[in-house]
């Protein structure tokens, strides 16, 4: 059973390492309002730290971007679900995301994580293929530049979740509004 403890340090982990995946252990423990012992009670080191993030971000936007490409045969519908899925799942989408994007990264198709990875965006890169057939996105944008702006949108939008004008729904519909005026043909 995960203590409350350990599931701050995680999401805390989460969060630090989507800035900066370089991060020290101690800003991690700091955002957690944890001291690095604590932290080293749970995790004896920064490499069973993230692996326990990436099985944290495996477990909770797998889950979410399945059920988004689940959502609707319509393609539209798709992947508008997919974009609140990446906002919902928040800074875990987006680590979970540079994470299979990294110099450093050796992907691995028989590696759960990657496995998955590769699940969501060949889906993703088939939705997008559809909707350009259908003329309802810009052909001349590829299927990788359509994702690093989806990612860009997550991104975005999950940092201005704590802009004190708007609610959460309000920068979700415009976050779809400004996607999918930024992909139309």
């Amino acid at each position: 059973m995960i203590t409350a403890t350990k599931k701050r340090i995680i999401e805390s982990a989460i969060q630090v390492f989507n800035e900066d995946l370089s991060a020290p252990l101690q800003r991690v423990a700091d955002k957690a309002s944890v001291t690095r012992r604590t932290l080293h009670r749970y995790f004896s080191d920064r490499n069973e730290l993230v692996a326990v993030c990436e099985k944290a971000i495996e477990t909770s936007c797998r889950k979410a971007m399945i059920a988004a490409i689940q959502s609707s045969n319509d393609p539209l519908t798709q992947l508008e679900n997919m974009l609140y899925a990446g906002i919902d799942c928040g800074a875990k989408y987006s680590f979970f995301y540079k994470l299979h994007q990294s110099k450093d990264h050796k992907h691995n198709t028989e590696n759960k994580n990657c496995a998955d990875y590769d699940y969501i965006y060949q889906h993703f890169h088939q939705i997008i293929l559809q909707l350009q057939k259908n003329g309802k996105v810009n052909s001349d944008m590829s299927a990788q530049w359509i994702q690093v702006l989806h990612s860009g949108i997550i991104e975005s939008t999950v940092n201005a979740r704590h802009h004190p004008t708007k609610d959460f729904q309000e920068i979700k519909t415009l976050a779809w509004t400004s996607y999918i005026k930024a992909i139309a043909p």
